[in-house]
């Protein structure tokens, strides 16, 4: 079969930086100097910088595209730019760099192929450093590059690079983070970001540009078992198509085929795909993450928030998650607490049980017991829902083995989180 409809010609990458690293810039730069902007963009983030009083056009302009980010000069909302190049499409998420924050990193970073990490030469690696790293971690993001910015501030010093970039690669294996790549640029001169570098000719490695087109990226979804969560019910019950029922989603992972044995999750019960619908028309296959609808050739009920998966390769039913969290509202999280869990079209009641601990950014070590996870704290917990979940590791598949904590009240956000695989004592 040949799997056309795949994502393999676009990479999808996340920035992230403490505020001041120059993030903005680096990105203005990337879209300036490959082609990237309009001649009308360029114009204006012109004129807004001769008001300014400033000589050439701040290219951090092209990205801070919110009033209150050009006033206060920082990022502050997640900002997504398409831009292709010839050997590439992408899509970028420019994520904020301050640290009240780092929930809309989380947000920008959850399906990143690889994520763009600064830091200044002069500062090295911080505290927010070292929270972007553990972030990156828990989504696991495949790859990662350091961004070493400001070079042309310490003299271009091979010395201070590879200072950074070996606290940085200890930092990354105590995550348990294999690929990493360090780079040293000036973005407001443009040194190594599309254009090598004539002040570091003792740097023998890609530019950002050249490296973002030759990553590998994108996952085989023949490599993946199948997951399609229901999102819909078709039954037009009409008189050209009395009988027809179908079920509709996006497929998360992998492949179906007509003819393959399922499972119907939670309830268990099994059928064969008797027909695959897609807009194009009926097709013998579909692979993520083609939206498709799926009819089966037994009468089974099956609703919204169900998910249809291989018989031979179908995720363990739990009501016990386990996983590692990023918190994202002012509230605290507390063990005891009602929450609504969602995972991909399912909401379930649900119960904090327990807050295990949480993770100090200072040296990236676990703290057992802390009573509550606050705004932009990383630990682990444990939820017990009131209904059975089919849930996979979110190390072996990310978007079935994700979840996120509601306000049952408000219907806030409260959690984002990434689901240890359930074992066979977990299983309902």
């Amino acid at each position: 079969m040949d799997i056309t409809g795949t994502n393999a010609g676009t990479l999808r990458f996340a920035t992230a930086g403490s505020v001041d690293d120059g993030k903005s810039t680096l990105v203005g730069r990337l879209l300036h100097d490959s082609k990237s902007v309009l001649a009308d963009q360029l114009d204006a983030v012109a004129h807004v910088s001769r008001n300014r009083g400033q000589e050439a056009p701040d290219l951090a302009l092209l990205t801070d595209g919110l009033r209150a980010e050009r006033e206060q000069g920082i990022t502050i909302d997640v900002a997504y730019r398409y831009f292709a190049t010839a050997r590439r499409r992408f899509i970028l998420a420019d994520t904020p760099g301050h640290v009240q924050y780092t929930r809309n990193m989380v947000t920008g970073a959850s399906t990143a192929d690889l994520a763009l990490i600064l830091v200044d030469a002069r500062y090295g690696i911080v505290e927010q450093t070292r929270r972007h790293l553990a972030v990156s971690a828990l989504l696991r993001i495949p790859r990662l590059v350091l961004v070493v910015n400001k070079m042309d501030l310490v003299g271009c010093s091979e010395e201070v690079f590879a200072a950074t970039a070996a606290e940085f690669a200890a930092c990354a294996a105590a995550l348990d983070v294999r690929h990493v790549t360090a780079i040293p640029v000036s973005a407001l001169d443009g040194d190594n970001v599309v254009r090598p570098s004539d002040r570091m000719d003792w740097y023998a490695g890609p530019t950002v540009l050249e490296h973002l087109e030759t990553v590998p990226t994108g996952a085989d979804p023949r490599s993946e078992p199948a997951r399609l969560p229901v999102q819909y019910v078709i039954r037009p019950r009409s008189a050209e198509h009395p009988d027809y029922r179908g079920y509709a989603g996006q497929l998360t992972s992998g492949v179906l085929r007509v003819g393959d044995p399922v499972t119907v999750l939670p309830s268990g019960r099994g059928s064969v795909i008797e027909a695959i619908d897609t807009p194009a028309g009926a097709a013998p296959a579909a692979w993520a993450p083609q939206s498709v609808t799926v009819r089966l050739a037994d009468d089974i009920d099956i609703a919204r928030g169900d998910l249809l998966a291989p018989a031979a390769a179908a995720p363990r039913i739990t009501r016990r998650v386990r996983g590692t969290v990023c918190h994202l509202t002012d509230r605290p999280l507390r063990a005891g607490q009602r929450v609504l869990l969602r995972h991909t079209t399912r909401t379930v009641r649900a119960v904090v049980e327990e807050i295990g601990s949480r993770l100090d950014l200072h040296d990236l070590t676990e703290r057992p017991g802390p009573g509550a996870l606050e705004a932009n704290d990383i630990g682990r917990i444990v939820v017990r829902t009131a209904e059975p979940l089919a849930l996979d590791g979110y190390a072996e598949l990310r978007r079935t083995g994700s979840f996120l904590l509601i306000d049952p009240d408000d219907g806030s956000t409260l959690t984002a989180g990434m689901a240890l695989a359930p074992d066979a004592a977990q299983e309902v």
